[in-house]
């Protein structure tokens, strides 16, 4: 409806992680998967990216 083609959002997160997210037990233990917000966009053909494509390296 509102024509959304990209989402940037949060590496690692639960929610938001695309490759890696934590486990959910606040351990910061790391698994393949991804996160559910991700998994949802992605199914309704929203291109999603992780913020850490978008940091600077250092000048």
């Amino acid at each position: 409806e509102k024509g959304i083609t990209r989402a940037v959002l949060k590496s690692k997160s639960p929610s938001c992680g695309q490759t890696h997210i934590y486990n959910g037990t606040f351990s910061k233990v790391l698994k393949k998967g991804c996160g559910v917000t991700a998994a949802l966009l992605t199914y309704y053909g929203i291109k999603v990216e992780e913020e850490v494509c978008f940091e600077r390296e250092p000048i």
